[in-house]
């Protein structure tokens, strides 16, 4: 178990960690090509040297890293399920979302026919190991080109033990007529550490709707450390939405690294509305010309609950366009760290880019920072950064109470109001609804991680996926 002292810290864990990679390597090297090894070997040699981000790193000075490094985590280096069908233990309550539904059980693909699916237009959509095995030549060229390991952090540990995660490969021309959704789910009786590996690329002029769903079927302890890379070739469109509601005891740690080619355009909504420590990552490169993306972040934290988001935008070609706007809602002994970078390279001219980070605070106890930050060297730009940290609108309060309304029902009136912005930014009809339902629920304080699987378990006595398979 680990130390009630804290006297296990991030370099006992660090060394666990490296005996635990050395002593299993077999399940590393048996499937992985020459070339996926290297980039496995040179994020091993540079997990060893650099191990984790402290206090001095900026992008963690305000993230407690304490609760992560426990000596009792469970890893599945073979995966316990193979063959399996959500709908046993998860449905999606979203009327009339029509989605490509795939699963990750504890990082792993889990199917119920095959690992890989190519649909009719030549989308590929399924395990990233397999398709390893099937496709190298497309899994090598693109594997390990944007996710950088070359500094602290938790992405060359994934690099180091990745094996298995989504792959979507979408050709040129072509424009998938629905949308590909990720259930990814910890399920274990135990703490358990996973780290998933995630590749999405999406061809010339084509256009792809990701939507990505965090979920836990329980309380207990758990770490999950993804890393996704996600690649736009020239003017291809991804529409890509990250739904967070994890259990309060799961730590939950989400790298995204996007790479633009000329003429793309992004659209990232992250929605956050449960989790114990959760810190979101987003690197994007703009590496052509006439990109756009808009990145919306929504967050909405209570208890003791931690959210952490940190966006990188950096335009290295001329003539693009990124906007940011993340809002949250913190209450209770809650807290939120918004870190927005937009990084504009020399002779990136004609730049447009702007960011704002809007937070309401509901307590005295909870806590946000909040750091914007623009790095400009080219001289025909347009740029701006804002950020605001208040409680909820005095006036318009007094406004509503005096229309007869209780205190309670013009605090969560005003509430959904400042959400609706982001819920606004949903394009895709069905999954609007129900987030504007889902926050709606959170707002009341009704909405719990177990709301939408059906194993109907309580918190003494918890199923679990291997039982009810049996």
């Amino acid at each position: 178990m680990a130390d009630n002292n804290n006297t296990y810290n991030s370099e006992n864990f660090k060394n666990n960690l490296i005996k635990l990679y050395e002593s299993n390597r077999k399940y590393f090297s048996s499937d992985s090509s020459e070339k996926t090894q290297k980039l496995r070997d040179k994020a091993f040699k540079s997990f060893k040297e650099y191990g984790f981000p402290n206090k001095k790193d900026e992008s963690w000075r305000f993230s407690k890293l304490d609760q992560l490094f426990r000596d009792d985590y469970e890893f599945d280096f073979e995966p316990k399920l193979k063959k399996f069908d959500v709908n046993k233990i998860f449905t999606c309550d979203v009327y009339d979302l029509d989605t490509y539904c795939v699963t990750l059980i504890n990082g792993w693909f889990a199917y119920k026919n095959s690992p890989l699916s190519v649909l009719k237009d030549g989308t590929i959509i399924g395990s990233l190991s397999k398709a390893l095995e099937i496709y190298p030549e497309i899994v090598e060229k693109s594997i390990g080109s944007t996710a950088k390991i070359d500094q602290p952090g938790f992405v060359s540990l994934n690099t180091t033990f990745m094996q298995d995660g989504l792959f979507i490969y979408v050709p040129d021309n072509i424009e998938v007529e629905k949308p590909v959704q990720i259930i990814s789910i910890v399920d274990s009786k135990n703490p358990i550490f996973i780290q998933p590996r995630n590749l999405i690329i999406v061809g010339k002029n084509s256009k792809l709707s990701l939507i990505h769903c965090d979920h836990s079927l329980s309380h207990n302890i758990s770490f999950t450390n993804t890393v996704s890379e996600i690649i736009l070739n020239e003017n291809s469109y991804i529409d890509h939405y990250k739904v967070q509601n994890k259990g309060r005891n799961s730590s939950l740690i989400t790298s995204i690294f996007f790479k633009q080619k000329s003429d793309s355009k992004i659209i990232n909504n992250a929605i956050t509305l449960n989790g114990g420590f959760t810190k979101n990552q987003i690197d994007l490169q703009i590496e052509g010309e006439n990109c756009s993306s808009n990145l919306n972040g929504l967050y909405i934290m209570d208890k003791n609950q931690h959210v952490d988001n940190q966006v990188l935008v950096k335009h290295n070609k001329s003539n693009s366009y990124s906007n940011q706007l993340y809002k949250g809602i913190v209450n209770d002994q809650a807290s939120a760290v918004f870190s927005g970078k937009v990084y504009v390279e020399k002779d990136s001219q004609n730049t447009k880019a702007f960011q704002n980070n809007k937070n309401i605070l509901l307590t005295d106890e909870a806590t946000i920072n909040t750091q914007p930050f623009l790095e400009i060297y080219a001289d025909d730009v347009k740029c701006s950064h804002g950020a605001t940290v208040g409680q909820l609108d005095s006036e318009a309060m007094f406004y509503l109470r005096s229309r007869g309304l209780c205190e309670q029902t013009s605090k969560q009136l005003l509430m959904y109001a400042f959400t609706n912005e982001i819920i606004n930014e949903i394009s895709i009809e069905p999954l609007k609804n129900n987030i504007a339902s889902l926050v709606e629920k959170r707002l009341k304080g009704e909405l719990s991680i177990c709301d939408q699987c059906i194993l109907n378990c309580d918190s003494s006595e918890p199923k679990f996926i291997q039982n009810i398979l049996d």
